[in-house]
């Protein structure tokens, strides 16, 4: 099909806009990000009485730059009042206005259901607070006609539903059918079901700049048209673990692409088929990029044209192409490159969104005291622990322990007398921070006072109230195979405190991996998880605690000799307490039918009066697990106790029976999230 369009002419702006630089200086004056966006506003979704700060009037660089289609550059809300929100209705409510708003996120919002995305209007800022603007399990979508949008600094994140090439889920980070003047910068955008960000039909002037791209299967796909409209500047964003589209760039009539880092991580789960890639009557220039051990980095089709300048390739392989007659981006905007030497490095620490630039002495009062680990010396401390004895004994404020990307190979305890501790991984994935250690049961003390026990063999035990953990693995690799000797319960993560918040996480493990607790059977312990992973095979989920397991993954692993045969549960619930929730997850893994069951009673000690509970629900459940999923445990028979399904699906799903218990929908009404959670709402910190 034919462009018949008339596309108006681009016209420069005035003001060059300098590129390069995290968080461009404008001609509104540089950007400062604050620890709390929301100081410069009223209460939550209120509008702000306090001067306009410079980044609420910051604008685009790039195409989103360009005077065109009526609409004089990119610049978002900056026209309308501010308003800080922490609800998923105050956000829908403000975003969907039809007047200008600069919406200040500040808070872990959750969409539902899964896979929303907000339909964003014209004139519009969404904006993070520092760190703790958080999407999660859906996103934004501008259609045909809405301009004039910016969408800065958030952590937009996990709509994953458990299947790689999802077919069946369209829930994309940010979705545009239509949409022009559009810049989206500095967010941290992974692990959702479908696309990170799609650029689609017909949309334009579009720019996307030092964002972080990460654990997804298609990143960014632009096109979805016959006609040759769009123009897009794509440049320092940190793509990494993805598989396809880093971008796929079809039909694009202008298609800049600088300073942009693509890392493929050997030895992990993803790997990339193609890098950046050319299609139809695509015109690209790509210039300054760094690839890093991707598979046909740079690819065209024969109708399209890509020109190369600058680039770096380190261990990649397959096509690396390039050819025809591109554009000079500098003929509709200026901007600056940075070395490509430097990409790495400069992204690595720019890309994503930020916390402390331009903090002031008045919202630095409001911040949570940071402390920096690093194993090679860059941070205030080399271990995880030197950070935790660090934090002051009955500390009243929130202290964030921001661990580098490694491996830690260490033991962690955080006592009771240290509460409001995050421990937060600064890695574009989950996986590249990993806390592990491989005590057991069984294994002896150094000092030759026995052996650790169950306990005792945690890789990382939290005693302290309101903690919190996310973007990391916690991990116990005890080798079961070698030490078939011994007893061997392997705990990756103890908890026996209350409001633990564990966000983004992957534990992992075989027997035992997650024991979550309490600090005595007669004192509450709450535990709430989500968007995580839980790995293991033999009562890896247990404990006396009121544990939900929310939106996440729960991977059943075979043991060490090669077998099936496990357990998912194993509850030790007071009569008085709630006990395990598994609610609106995934439960799957490499094993054989029919081989796991949902869960067991554990009666610690033998205590006749506990009463086990576990209750899965609106979860999906692979052909794994057994069509009776509760068994007996040490004398104890699981009817006498708690344990019921929900409206579960999939392979590993059945009908109510004597042997496999359903809540009706009145009971089902008693036994959701919030019931277990009582008067306390996870808010990230």
């Amino acid at each position: 099909m034919t462009d018949t369009r008339s596309k108006p002419r681009h016209r420069r702006r005035k003001t060059a806009l300098v590129a390069g630089i995290p968080l461009a200086l404008t001609a509104a004056g540089a950007l400062a990000y604050s620890p709390v966006f929301g100081d410069d506003a009223q209460s939550t979704a209120s509008a702000a009485t306090a001067a306009v700060p410079a980044w609420a009037t910051a604008t685009a660089d790039g195409f989103a730059s360009v005077n065109a289609l009526g609409q004089n550059g990119t610049y978002g809300g900056r026209d309308g009042q501010i308003v800080t929100v922490r609800t998923l209705a105050d956000l829908e409510k403000y975003a969907t206005a039809a007047e200008p708003y600069v919406i200040v996120v500040a808070a872990t919002i959750n969409m539902d259901p899964v896979g929303k995305e907000i339909k964003v209007q014209s004139n519009k800022t969404i904006v993070g607070s520092g760190t703790s603007g958080h999407i999660v399990g859906g996103g934004f979508f501008l259609g045909s006609g809405v301009h004039n949008v910016i969408i800065r600094n958030l952590t937009i994140r996990d709509a994953y539903q458990g299947v790689w090439n999802d077919k069946e889920h369209d829930f994309d980070g940010i979705q545009m059918d239509g949409a022009h003047h559009v810049w989206i910068d500095h967010n941290d955008l992974r692990h959702m079901a479908d696309g990170l960000i799609d650029v689609r039909k017909d949309s334009t002037y579009v720019t996307v700049s030092w964002n972080k791209m990460s654990q997804d299967n298609k990143a960014f796909g632009i096109g979805w048209t016959d006609n040759v409209v769009t123009d897009i500047t794509i440049h320092h964003n940190w793509i990494r673990e993805t598989e396809q589209r880093n971008p796929s760039t079809d039909n694009a009539a202008h298609a800049h692409l600088y300073n942009n880092f693509l890392e493929d991580v050997a030895g992990t789960d993803i790997t990339s088929s193609y890098g950046n890639y050319s299609r139809g009557a695509t015109k690209m220039v790509l210039e300054n990029s760094y690839f890093q051990g991707i598979n046909n980095p740079v690819i065209k089709d024969s109708t399209a044209t890509i020109v190369q300048k600058g680039n770096t390739f380190v261990g990649t392989s397959g096509r690396n192409e390039s050819g025809g007659t591109a554009f000079d981006p500098k003929s509709y905007y200026a901007y600056t490159l940075d070395a490509t030497a430097n990409v790495p490095s400069l992204l690595k620490s720019g890309a994503g969104p930020r916390s402390s630039i331009g903090t002031t002495a008045s919202t630095l009062a409001a911040a949570a005291t940071t402390l920096t680990v690093a194993k090679d010396g860059s941070g205030q401390y080399t271990t995880v622990q030197a950070a935790v004895n660090a934090v002051p004994a009955n500390n009243a404020s929130r202290v964030v322990i921001q661990v580098k990307p490694g491996t830690y190979r260490e033991l962690v305890k955080v006592p009771s007398n240290k509460p409001h501790v995050t421990i937060q991984g600064t890695g574009g994935s989950r996986k590249d921070t990993v806390i592990v250690y491989n005590n057991a049961s069984g294994t002896p003390k150094p000092d030759g006072s026995g052996t650790y026990g169950t306990g005792g063999s945690a890789t990382v035990a939290v005693e302290a109230d309101d903690f919190q953990a996310r973007n990391l693995t916690i991990s116990n690799d005890f080798d079961e195979a070698a030490h078939t000797d011994m007893a061997q319960q392997a705990v990756a993560l103890r908890t026996s405190a209350d409001k633990v918040f564990l966000d983004g996480v992957i534990v992992s493990g075989d027997q035992d991996t997650l024991l979550v607790d309490t600090a005595a059977k007669e004192k509450l312990g709450r535990v709430y998880m989500t968007n995580s992973y839980v790995i293991g095979n033999v009562d890896f989920i247990f404990g006396r605690a009121t544990a939900v397991i929310d939106k996440s993954v729960i991977t059943l692993k075979k043991r060490y000799n090669g077998t099936s045969a496990g357990y998912v549960t194993a509850p030790s619930t007071a009569a008085d307490r709630k006990g395990i929730l598994i609610a609106n997850s995934t439960v799957n893994g490499d094993v054989s039918a029919a081989s796991f069951y949902l869960g067991r009673p554990w009666h610690a000690g033998g205590d006749a009066s506990l009463d086990p509970q576990t209750t899965v629900r609106n979860t999906s459940l692979s052909s794994a697990i057994k069509s009776t999923p509760w068994t007996d445990m040490s004398g104890f028979s699981w009817k006498a106790d708690r344990f019921a399904e929900y409206k579960n699906t999939g392979a590993g799903s059945g009908a109510a029976s004597s042997d496999r218990p359903q809540l009706t929908d009145a009971q089902a009404a008693n036994q959701e999230v919030a019931d277990w959670l009582g008067d306390w709402t996870p808010t990230a910190s």
